[in-house]
């Protein structure tokens, strides 16, 4: 199997990672996250249509009649249509959609239109969040039992570098950010988490056994052996991935589009933000292999 080298191209990608964390987080500073309606509520339409309509006609429609920041997408039959507004409920707004929609010809009945409070949606970012932080703690503590606490480090940065660079992109680009997204961005947590444990594993491993101080050469051989296996689960999961976006509706097209995101930023994170950052941090052979204590000539130490 071919051998690739690469600690050699590490400080050519701590570029790459630092510009797009930085890229990141100003587009999260600027821009801020397009929060949808389960966190900052407004008001929710359901019409059905007699034949299924393309959904961009409609937003261009209700663009036009003054609603802006419409959320369109299909509702089980290709022919229900959920529109979601982020604004105050009012009296006859379902009617006044519908004959919006009407006005282009079509047979558009109304099914249901009501206010969605942020209140859920308020409770479940604030424990998230809560959540989010209290999942990194543990992992910490666990990778520095485990392993020992630069590699703690080192996953704890390739985690925050994941979700930053994911979140960041979706504010960068305005992807509206629901909970289905921020489940996304927990799943990717796990994900990233499991290739990085899986590299440090080998890391470990080959530095117990081998016989040289040449930690880059160590890494290269970990990383190596592991590839197979990381190009394997990432290729599968984005095909599923892949396909979910394709074909999955509008209503999880934000999920795959992070958790596509949060794969290629997790298998880059676990190769040169977790196992680089350990020379960074200037791991070595006796941080893993304490030397023997030296004995007295009559034995006692």
């Amino acid at each position: 199997m071919r051998q690739f080298d690469f600690m050699s191209k590490r400080r050519a990608a701590f570029i790459v990672s630092i510009v797009l964390t930085i890229v990141a987080i100003g587009a999260l500073v600027i821009h801020g996250l397009n929060l949808g309606l389960d966190f900052t509520g407004g008001t929710l339409v359901e019409v059905k249509y007699q034949v299924a309509p393309a959904l961009e006609s409609i937003r261009q429609t209700l663009d036009a009649a003054g609603y802006k920041d419409v959320s369109v997408q299909t509702f089980g039959a290709s022919n229900e249509i959920l529109v979601r507004l982020q604004q105050s409920f009012e009296a006859g707004i379902g009617n006044d959609i519908v004959a919006q929609l009407q006005g282009t010809g079509d047979q558009v009945s109304l099914v249901r239109a009501e206010f969605v409070g942020a209140q859920v949606g308020d409770q479940l970012r604030d424990q998230s969040g809560l959540g989010m932080l209290l999942a990194l703690a543990v992992v910490m503590v666990y990778v520095a039992f485990r392993f020992q606490y630069k590699f703690a480090l080192g996953a704890l940065i390739s985690l925050g570098h994941d979700v930053v660079i994911l979140l960041g992109i979706f504010a960068l680009f305005g992807f509206d950010f629901d909970l289905t997204v921020l489940a996304a961005v927990l799943a990717v947590i796990g994900y990233s988490l499991n290739d990085t444990i899986i590299v440090y594993d080998r890391i470990r491993e080959n530095i117990r056994k081998s016989r040289t101080d040449d930690m880059p050469a160590i890494f290269n051989d970990a990383i190596n052996a592991t590839l197979s296996r990381t190009l394997s689960t990432s290729g599968t999961t984005l095909l599923v991935l892949l396909a979910l976006f394709f074909l999955g509706g509008d209503m999880i097209h934000n999920f795959a589009i992070a958790l596509i995101i949060g794969v290629v930023a997790g298998t880059f994170s676990s190769i040169y933000v977790a196992a680089a950052l350990l020379l960074v941090v200037g791991l070595k052979r006796v941080d893993l292999i304490p030397p023997p204590k030296e004995q007295f000539e009559d034995g006692a130490p």
